[in-house]
């Protein structure tokens, strides 16, 4: 029998072989690390305009996408009182269904595995604020989960495995049918709608920050 060596010591071909896979073995797929932040938006501490630009992003590496009809009525928003109001979108005064996306310049991203989205956001009225995602192949989906109205500020979180997708027309900014486990592992666009109207202050949609956990797409 052929023998091999180890420090000097003679070891079996079969245990040279488990010795080699072991350290592969040992290492978790790619797929079950967290990935860390890939980029944020708070935009830019300006006074309040409507609608909002590329000009109030604060992050240099993203570009900003207005859409559906209300686009125009899409406000970054702020106020003097109380002194720790933010810098913020606000819906109120879009006059139809509206969305906001942001891309990254470097290309698409992944958002597969244990990748997740946090934002810090307050909706009034019936406002349910969601994810939108549009993938590489031009695909616009809507999330399932949303974060409901609250009475003040606050932070919330989304692991993408586990919300279900439908389709977004991104038009009219409505959505269509049910979309079974599609691949996030390239992502254009990353954004947000309620799908509603503003309705003032009692009926709107506002998001301070919003941050991205996942990795460029290779």
């Amino acid at each position: 029998m052929r023998r091999c060596y180890s420090n000097g010591v003679p070891v079996l071909p079969a245990v040279v072989l488990l010795l080699t896979i072991l350290p592969l073995a040992a290492q978790p797929q790619q797929s079950y690390f967290r990935p860390s932040l890939l980029f944020r938006e708070d935009w830019k501490e300006t006074p309040a305009e409507k609608p909002v630009t590329a000009g109030h992003l604060a992050n240099p590496n993203l570009i900003l996408s207005l859409h559906g009809p209300g686009k125009t009525g899409i406000k970054k928003s702020h106020h003097d009182k109380p002194a720790d109001d933010p810098f913020y979108i606000w819906s109120g005064e879009a006059p139809a269904n509206w969305a906001v996306s942001l891309r990254h310049k470097a290309g698409p991203v992944d958002l597969s595995g244990q990748a997740r989205i946090r934002w810090r956001s307050k909706q009034a009225g019936f406002r349910l604020l969601r994810l939108i995602l549009q993938l590489a192949d031009g695909t616009w989906l809507i999330g399932d989960q949303f974060d409901p109205p609250s009475v003040d500020w606050r932070e919330h979180e989304f692991i993408l495995a586990g919300i279900r997708w439908r389709q977004l027309r991104i038009g009219p900014i409505s959505e269509s049918k049910w979309v079974e486990k599609p691949n996030l592992a390239r992502v254009s666009e990353i954004g947000f709608t309620d799908l509603m109207p503003g309705g003032g202050s009692d009926a709107c949609s506002r998001l301070d920050w919003i941050e991205v956990y996942g990795r460029l797409a290779q």
